[in-house]
C-alpha cells in the first residue's frame, strides 16, 4: 500500500500532477498541509476524508481541501482512479472564490463546462512542466478560471442542459438560429427545450440570443469606430431594421444615440484612431 504520512510543507508555488492509480494508493496527512489542494477526477473513483466529512469522487467531480485540514484520500477499493491535482499557496487566489469548509466537492456535468475545466487543468500541467518565464502566474490564472467557473455554476443553479444551450448560443451568436439543431445538440425536443429554457432563464431562446447580440453590439459601438451597420452585421443581424428594433427593445435608444451618450469627447482628443475598420 502506498502511504504518504504527514507532509506539512508548503511549496510556495503551484505544484501539480496527473495520477492514474490502483486501490493501493492512499495519502494520509493527520495535520493537513499549509497550502490548498484541488483534485479533478477524470475517471474511476477516489475518496476524500476529513474528521468532519467524507466524500467519494467520480468522473467530473472536483474536490478542494483547505490548508491545515487533516485529511486522507485515495483510490476506492477495487477501483482505479484517474485524476489531476494541484497544490497552490494560501493568498494566491481571492478568498471569495474558495470554500469555507475544510473539504468541498462539486460535480461538473458533461458538456462545455467540463471541457473548459479539463482544458484549464491541461494548461496547468503543461505550463508547470515547460517552466517558461511566467509559468507559475499562468498556472494561477488557469486555477482562477476553474474556481470562477465553479462559482458561476453554483450561483446560476441552471439545469446543465440550459447552461449548455447558453454556451451554444454564445459560440454560434453570429449564425442564424436553428432551434431544431440546438435541441438535437442538447438532447431535448424543440418544444421541451423552449419550455425549459424560458422556465430557467425567464426569456425565450430567441430573446436571449437577440439580447446577447445587442449587448455585444453596444460594446462595439462604445469602444470601436465601426458604423452601426457594420456592428449589426458583426453580431449576427443581417437586417438593419431588425437590428434597430432590437436595440430599442433592449437598450431603450438608437445605436447612434447610445454612441453619442458614451462618447463625450472627440476620438482625437482621447488619443483614439479614426480608422473605421478598427
Amino acid at each position: 500500500m502506498m502511504v504518504r504520512l504527514d507532509d506539512n510543507l508548503a511549496y510556495g508555488i503551484v505544484f501539480t500532477g496527473h495520477f492514474q492509480v490502483d486501490d493501493s494508493y492512499v495519502t494520509h496527512r493527520p495535520h493537513g498541509r499549509n497550502d490548498w489542494l484541488i483534485a479533478y477526477t477524470l475517471g474511476g473513483r477516489g475518496y476524500f476524508s476529513t474528521p468532519e466529512d467524507y466524500r467519494e469522487c467520480g468522473e467530473g467531480d472536483i474536490a478542494l481541501l483547505r490548508p491545515g485540514s487533516p485529511h486522507t484520500y485515495g483510490t476506492w477499493k477495487g477501483k482505479t482512479w484517474n485524476f489531476v491535482w494541484a497544490h497552490f499557496p494560501v493568498n494566491a487566489i481571492g478568498d471569495h472564490l474558495l470554500p469555507a469548509q475544510p473539504l468541498y466537492t462539486q460535480h461538473i456535468d458533461a458538456g462545455s463546462l467540463r471541457t473548459r475545466i479539463h482544458e484549464a487543468f491541461g494548461r496547468i500541467l503543461s505550463d508547470s512542466r515547460e517552466r517558461s518565464e511566467f509559468w507559475n502566474e499562468l498556472c494561477l490564472n488557469s486555477l482562477r478560471e476553474i474556481l470562477m467557473l465553479l462559482s458561476q455554476q453554483r450561483e446560476r443553479r441552471l439545469d446543465p442542459r440550459i447552461a449548455e444551450a447558453l454556451h451554444y448560443l454564445s459560440v454560434h451568436m453570429r449564425s442564424p438560429l436553428q432551434i431544431d439543431r440546438l435541441a438535437k445538440t442538447i438532447g431535448l425536443s424543440p418544444s421541451r427545450l423552449s419550455h425549459l429554457f424560458k422556465e430557467q432563464t425567464g426569456l425565450s431562446i430567441v430573446d436571449t440570443l437577440n439580447r446577447m447580440r445587442i449587448l455585444q453590439a453596444a460594446l462595439l459601438l462604445e469602444h470601436t469606430h465601426r458604423s452601426a451597420a457594420e456592428v449589426a452585421y458583426d453580431v449576427g443581424f443581417h437586417n438593419y431594421n431588425h437590428f434597430m428594433n432590437q436595440f430599442r427593445k433592449w437598450l431603450g435608444t438608437t445605436p447612434s444615440a447610445y454612441r453619442r451618450a458614451r462618447t463625450t469627447t472627440p476620438a482625437a482628443e482621447r488619443g483614439m484612431p479614426t480608422n473605421t475598420n478598427r
